[in-house]
């Protein structure tokens, strides 16, 4: 599978990327998950499936992430969102019509980035389509109060995961209830323990998305049943 290594630039940040096949009027962009980078196991087999269909594919690193590991640029949603729309940018000098494939809090951001830009069509895999949510189980988890986190701003958890009070009141502030016209496929594991399945279908109903639950899946789609579901899913749904 031919693959170009390169940077997007969104001013002074680089942005590594890869452009997965060869040019198309068709593009794929692809936003990876939490803990995760732009070649992926799912990263990968969906750029190998958009290849198949014709698309050329694009897939890139968010802050922290992959190659930027190191980097201070931090890996919060006004960052992400800056860097999804130079991402976008770029995209749109190589084709013009673009489509969108994302996983996890990548489709949070995903969201928060592209609702008001010409998207054919999105599909996600184990989406989080409510971030505060998220935030409030880990706190819970945890036993750590709003009260406790506006008053230490910052609280390192034993897990190693950070919470922060302004990325909690970002969050809070901007929740997932804009219109999303896109038409979109939702796959989701029955066991997934972070995206509760009550904010999936709600999300579902709301925008008219697709959804298919793999039984005993997980949030994270790795084993080889996980991952057959995965390849039949992408091949089945895009477009």
């Amino acid at each position: 599978m031919e693959k170009r290594h390169f940077y997007i630039s969104n001013n002074e940040i680089r942005i590594p990327a890869i452009l997965w096949g060869k040019q198309s009027e068709k593009l794929l962009i692809e936003v990876h998950g939490n803990l995760s980078n732009k070649e992926d196991t799912v990263i990968s087999m969906m750029a190998q499936k958009a290849i198949e269909k014709g698309y050329q594919a694009l897939s890139f690193d968010l802050p922290m992430h992959g190659e930027r590991v190191d980097e201070e640029y931090a890996c919060i949603p006004k960052n992400c969102v800056s860097d999804l729309a130079a991402v976008y940018i770029h995209a749109k000098s190589l084709a013009s019509d673009i489509r969108l494939f994302a996983c996890s809090m990548g489709t949070y951001f995903s969201l928060l980035a592209y609702h008001d830009f010409d998207i054919k069509q999105s599909l996600f895999l184990s989406p989080i389509v409510n971030m505060e949510r998220i935030i409030h189980n880990i706190m819970e988890d945890f036993h750590v109060s709003e009260e406790r986190l506006k008053a230490e701003h910052e609280i390192r958890l034993p897990i190693g995961q950070i919470l922060e009070w302004n990325y909690y009141c970002y969050v809070r502030e901007n929740p997932i209830c804009f219109e999303w016209k896109v038409p979109t496929a939702i796959l989701y594991g029955s066991d997934d323990n972070l995206s509760e399945w009550n904010e999936i279908s709600t999300f579902a109903a709301r925008y008219h998305s697709a959804v298919k639950v793999l039984e005993h899946g997980e949030h994270y789609f790795h084993t080889e049943e996980q991952l057959q579901m995965f390849d039949r899913w992408a091949d089945e749904n895009l477009l």
